[in-house]
């Protein structure tokens, strides 16, 4: 049971990044999915969310420049991140509603 995240990296600002996160079919197609970020010093937040119909949330600060998908087929959640900043520095983590935590990619925006 396990979820694994990949995709991270060091982007310049106003740059892209696709994150990934491989799930174990058992805690994937009946939860809900989640992106989470916890920058240097700060509190875990969570980015966006989307249930297992597909109804998905974002938080405020990304809304517009990020946007999350699923395949249930795959098992496999994405989070597309454009318009980067350099506060959406951060190790972004996947959530199953399972619950389960994967254990975090590296997302650097620097120039």
């Amino acid at each position: 049971v396990q979820l694994v995240e990949s995709g991270g990296g060091l982007v310049q600002p106003g740059g892209s990044l696709r994150l990934s996160c491989a799930a174990s079919k058992s805690i994937f197609s009946m939860y809900t999915m989640a992106w989470y970020r916890q920058a240097p010093g700060k509190q875990r937040e969570l980015v966006g969310s989307m249930t297992e119909n597909a109804a998905p949330y974002y938080a405020d600060s990304v809304k517009g420049r990020f946007t999350i998908s699923r395949d249930n087929t795959r098992s496999t959640l994405s989070l597309q991140m454009n318009s980067l900043k350099p506060e959406d520095t951060a190790v972004y983590y996947c959530f199953s509603s399972f619950p389960t935590w994967g254990q975090g990619t590296q997302v650097t925006v620097s120039s």
